[in-house]
């Protein structure tokens, strides 16, 4: 294993041992939940999404849910990543999201930019994991879920 790989999985566990976001937040204002379930491996997750009131920019993501190392770092990075921004407006958030999916579906021929995916650009191997890679979608189905129902 190369010393990156080993950072990336190192960042992994840490994300699924010390997740951020994790505890469903109060259900006040323009708020959506989406729940998600991987029936292949069991992963679960509900994950809400808090908008500005007039519904343009994500405020806050807060999720809860048991599975694998992956599904759960998953959601804690993608947390994360919400939190850093401050308000990321919706249509970046939707951007986020097809980048995240593109990637993983591109069985290793495309690697997650750092630069935009922070923390998430560690799971970029999993795409060579097709078995893996619906748990480490599994929270960004739900915040595409959540978000457009928001």
């Amino acid at each position: 294993m190369s010393g990156l790989e080993s950072l990336y999985q190192e960042l992994i566990l840490d994300h699924s041992k010390r997740p951020h976001g994790k505890g469903l937040g109060a259900e006040e204002g323009r708020v959506a939940t989406s729940y998600q379930r991987n029936p292949i491996c069991g992963d679960e997750i509900t994950l809400r999404v808090c908008l500005s009131d007039d519904g343009t920019t994500v405020d806050e993501v807060t999720w809860d849910g048991a599975g694998c190392s992956i599904s759960q770092a998953s959601a804690s990075m993608l947390a994360a990543l919400i939190e850093e921004e401050e308000r990321m407006p919706r249509a970046e958030a939707s951007e986020l999201i097809e980048g995240f999916r593109e990637a993983l579906r591109s069985r290793g021929e495309i690697a997650l930019d750092e630069e935009v995916f922070g923390d998430a650009a560690a799971l970029s191997g999993v795409s060579k994991f097709t078995a893996r890679v619906k748990c480490a979608m599994l929270a960004w189905v739900a915040f595409e879920d959540a978000t457009a129902r928001a």
